[in-house]
């Protein structure tokens, strides 16, 4: 049983010291090729944590704790790693997703009373245009904050100013990993019964790296901006 045991538990494969630095779709590429099948174990571990439903924004948590080591290359314990995360951000998940989640819906729904209004009433155009505008953000701000409350402890009201400031900054590649999402479920629904086994496998792994590469350079910029903006002191002799 010591196979069993080690594809839980064994580190994933590293990179050449030696090796070029890449960036880019080339590195998301390259990770992605070389921690496959570390993605399609995290991918059941998630599907298994979130089967109560209460558990779903702990279980996106720990994935994201995760899919933010594959980001920054750093040796994951796939296992061990998904289970710390799932206990330490349990409770913070919780009311984030509750948070997120009901601003999300009053957004949708604002969308979907206002198209529907806007098709007999012009003036409704405008109130459409800003929910449309306002409910992307919030998808950003969410995709965000979830990155950043892995990376860094943080006080809520911190953590949600960085968040919007890192969605002002950077909301592209968010929008972007939003896109690769909508992209993984457009295809399973398009080639069923062929990609029956995509949401098993790879699109919930899948989708949290994208968003967590996607958004990681405006998390790294945003908790160093504290130390860039902290005033050099100079020294009297």
């Amino acid at each position: 049983m010591q196979w069993l045991r080690d594809m839980w538990t064994k580190a994933g494969p590293g990179i050449p010291k030696d090796a070029p630095a890449k960036t880019g779709l080339a590195l998301f590429a390259d990770i992605l090729a070389r921690e496959w099948w570390e993605m399609v174990k995290l991918n059941i571990l998630f599907i298994l944590t979130s089967l109560f439903v209460v558990t779903l924004p702990a279980a996106l948590a720990a994935m994201a704790r995760v899919s933010v080591a594959f980001a920054e290359d750093r040796n994951t314990y796939i296992l061990r790693d998904f289970l710390e995360a799932f206990r330490q951000y349990f409770w913070r998940a919780i009311a984030w997703g509750l948070a997120l989640a009901g601003a999300l819906a009053i957004g949708v729904h604002a969308i979907v009373t206002y198209a529907a209004g806007a098709r007999g009433n012009l003036m409704l155009a405008a109130p459409l245009a800003i929910a449309l505008v306002a409910t992307a953000f919030l998808a950003v701000l969410a995709c965000h904050l979830i990155v950043l409350m892995v990376m860094r402890d943080l006080p809520a009201l911190r953590l949600l100013r960085l968040a919007a400031l890192a969605s002002v900054a950077r909301p592209l590649p968010a929008l972007a990993a939003l896109s690769v999402n909508a992209t993984l479920w457009l295809a399973h629904i398009l080639f069923y019964p062929v990609s029956v086994f995509m949401p098993a496998t790879v699109n919930f792994s899948l989708g949290m790296f994208a968003v967590a590469f996607g958004v990681h350079r405006a998390a790294v910029l945003v908790l160093d901006l504290p130390k860039a903006m902290r005033p050099h002191r100079r020294f009297i002799k």
